[in-house]
């Protein structure tokens, strides 16, 4: 059995247009989650402030703004995160732009998670973009920059966690966005797993946000994916 505790690998993400919307669900989920997912939409509308409010709940955030742009400003901006207080922040698997945020976070706790391709992304996507490699090569490559450049983990489908353990054993966190409980849509996501699926392959965190924002009842929700997490963690040893 494993002495992993599924309940601290749910990262539910707040992907909601306001702060109260946000925090009314954490209300109704209150003492069932401990980490949570603040993403564009939230921090546009809701900032900093809403990051402070929700460390003051006790909870564990993931800033999740996949920083890209000149070393200058990856750098400040990660310095600004540090200083906040997160856990995690993405950052896209650019060198310059990783290597930036390595020198921002200085001696912080803050884990830089490099953002390895998108979850609704394809193959057919990437050649559209130039990029002549499939997925897979790409997250792998792009996991090896980003072990090389001293990140925490990378972001990553359970469609590709295997190979990246492949290539880099258990160098990297793994955090899993494109979750979908067995029976649910996919949405706009192209590389989709179940919690168990993404566990077995390797995937250490779950980023979960519809299948628990939209439920009729979010905190079952949340409590049949942690049982489900649960299982597949105990099954992985």
């Amino acid at each position: 059995m494993s002495n992993i505790v599924a309940r601290d690998r749910l990262i539910v993400a707040l992907d909601m247009s306001s702060a109260e919307e946000a925090e009314r669900l954490l209300d109704h989920l209150k003492g069932r989650v401990s980490f949570v997912k603040v993403g564009l939409e939230l921090y546009t509308v809701a900032g900093p402030e809403l990051v402070k409010r929700l460390l003051g709940r006790g909870l564990r955030v993931f800033l999740d703004l996949k920083f890209l742009d000149i070393e200058e400003t990856v750098r400040r901006a990660t310095a600004r995160v540090a200083a906040m207080g997160v856990e995690f922040l993405t950052v896209h698997a650019n060198r310059k732009a990783l290597m930036a945020a390595m020198e921002g976070r200085g001696g912080s706790s803050l884990k830089l998670l490099a953002v390895t391709v998108l979850t609704n992304f394809d193959d057919h996507d990437l050649r559209e973009m130039g990029i002549q490699r499939s997925v897979e090569d790409l997250v792998t490559a792009r996991a090896l920059l980003a072990e090389e450049v001293g990140c925490a983990g990378v972001i990553a489908s359970g469609k590709e966690a295997a190979a990246i353990r492949q290539t880099v054993g258990s160098a990297l966190m793994i955090v899993t966005p494109g979750v979908r409980p067995a029976g649910k849509g996919v949405d706009d996501h192209a590389r989709v797993t179940t919690p168990a699926q993404a566990i077995a392959a390797g995937a250490d965190y779950l980023v979960i946000g519809r299948p628990i924002r939209d439920a009729a009842d979010p905190p079952a929700a949340v409590e049949a994916i942690v049982a489900d997490m649960q299982a597949a963690f105990d099954a992985r040893g």
